[in-house]
């Protein structure tokens, strides 16, 4: 065994897998450390920023109202999906409004930020999985009692531990698999290593038609270079059909890029004061946004087409979303010169996801009011709900000019926009994203004259009594 591997090391290429297997394995667990600290810090700071921003949020509105004000909006909040943590106590500890059973002795009598992780316990758990981990802010009120406004680390530690495992995993298996290969590989298994590499080379140049020599061996690099070259002809072929899907996605995305950097090359031309720059900024940072939130908008399409999980979906009463939404957009539909009425609501609960819902509700009615105060000084949206033996029904019905019936389902597409001059905001993605998430509920999309306007109607299926009732 020893000479084996004196006569190997004897070889340049096995001197040369040692040293950059080697140099692999420090980079590797170094690279490891990094990135676990670097996520551990990014989601540290991440959670500090945005429960500095819910304390001053929630201090407004004990500002306006005092705590009666305080209380209600702490009840508010803390009934939301993802809420932060909410607690008011009164000056002997006890709690009186928020989503926080108890919390670890001595942390309510801090003012400010709590330096150090704490643990709490929320409502309707019990066992040892209900003790859970926070960081959160004190404030002292003037009347003796105590708000605490927190946020859970659950998250961000399982985050940082998963990462840490992975990478630990994955460059354990491949420092191992290197070094086995370093050791057993001869000078002939290296030949065909360079064979391979070249031709690798010459495909990542550009020759997609190249492929993986073969020498007719039947051995496990001939099998190899056989499977990947039917990979390489399958990728070549999905190429083809990426490429005008990419072609449709780079004509829409064109426009708003090419307005970014005529603003940053206004920016920079001529003498301008502050102000001006300040504005050309701001008008880049909105164009940025707007594609940012086009990409994000492919992306949910994509994965709610994947197939969305339905263990997030939960049962609960649709009316309730509709109700939130229409508070939500009454003053935006007042701010365009509109209004925006709510009919009948009913109250059946089904299994949905709110977050989706609510989303998909809010683009149909942004939608309704930025088209039908277009031309109309008297326009008006209308939303509301229908039920019989079978369906639920959300609708969103506005007097606009409304969609020809042969080019309801083209609106329904990615990136289309039936707008030619397309002076208006938006991707073209909102109807798409309505779809796909309709979809995920069993349900469909369906677009409708409303003579004048448009309504658009969101369909659930009823669930089935299995009493036969």
């Amino acid at each position: 065994m020893m000479g084996r591997f004196s006569a190997l090391m004897r070889t340049t290429a096995a001197r040369l897998s040692a040293l950059y297997l080697l140099l692999f394995a420090v980079g590797a667990f170094g690279l490891v450390f990094y990135i676990t600290n670097l996520s551990a810090t990014f989601l540290a700071a991440q959670t500090q920023e945005a429960l500095s921003e819910e304390v001053a949020s929630v201090g407004k509105a004990y500002a306006r109202g005092g705590i009666p004000q305080l209380m209600r909006v702490v009840e508010y909040r803390s009934r939301q999906p993802n809420a932060y943590l909410y607690l008011v106590s009164d000056p002997t500890g006890r709690i009186l409004a928020g989503n926080v059973e108890d919390v670890q002795p001595g942390v309510l009598d801090t003012n400010g930020i709590v330096e150090r992780a704490f643990t709490y316990n929320r409502y309707g758990e019990q066992g040892a999985e209900s003790e859970h981990r926070a960081i959160a802010v004190v404030i002292a009120l003037p009347n003796g009692m105590r708000l605490l406004v927190g946020r859970d680390l659950g998250e961000p530690e399982r985050f940082r531990d998963i990462t840490r495992r992975s990478l630990m995993l994955a460059l354990g298996i491949m420092s191992v698999g290197a070094f086995l290969i370093w050791y057993f590989v001869g000078r002939r298994a290296l030949r065909r290593i360079d064979e391979v590499s070249e031709a690798s080379q010459r495909i990542m140049e550009g020759d997609m038609t190249g492929r993986l020599p073969v020498n007719g061996s039947g051995d496990e690099f001939d099998r190899l270079s056989i499977n990947l070259n039917v990979m390489l002809a399958r990728i070549l072929e999905l190429n083809e059909g990426l490429k005008q899907v990419s072609d449709n996605i780079a004509h829409d995305l064109k426009t708003p890029l090419t307005r970014l950097r005529n603003r940053a090359e206004d920016a920079l031309s001529g003498k301008k004061d502050g102000p001006e720059y300040r504005q050309a900024l701001e008008d880049i940072i909105a164009e940025s946004d707007q594609l940012i939130r086009t990409f994000n908008a492919i992306l949910m399409i994509s994965r709610l087409e994947a197939g969305y999980s339905s263990e997030n979906l939960e049962e609960m009463s649709l009316a309730a979303i509709v109700r939130d939404v229409a508070e939500m957009y009454e003053p935006v539909a007042e701010e365009a010169g509109g209004k925006l009425e709510v009919g009948t609501l009913i109250e059946t609960p089904l299994r949905i996801n709110r977050e989706l819902i609510g989303q998909t509700i809010s683009n149909l009615l942004d939608n309704a009011l930025k088209y039908a105060s277009l031309d109309r000084e008297d326009a008006c949206v209308t939303l509301s709900m229908e039920q019989d033996k079978a369906r639920l029904r959300v609708v969103i019905a506005d007097n606009g000019n409304g969609i020809p019936e042969n080019k309801r389902d083209q609106a329904m597409e990615r990136f289309v926009r039936l707008e030619e001059s397309r002076t208006q905001p938006g991707s073209g993605l909102g109807l798409s994203l309505a779809k796909a998430v309709m979809k995920l509920h069993g349900g469909a999309l369906r677009l409708e004259d409303n003579q004048p306007g448009l309504r658009a109607v969101l369909e659930f299926p009823l669930p089935h009594d299995d009493t036969g009732k």
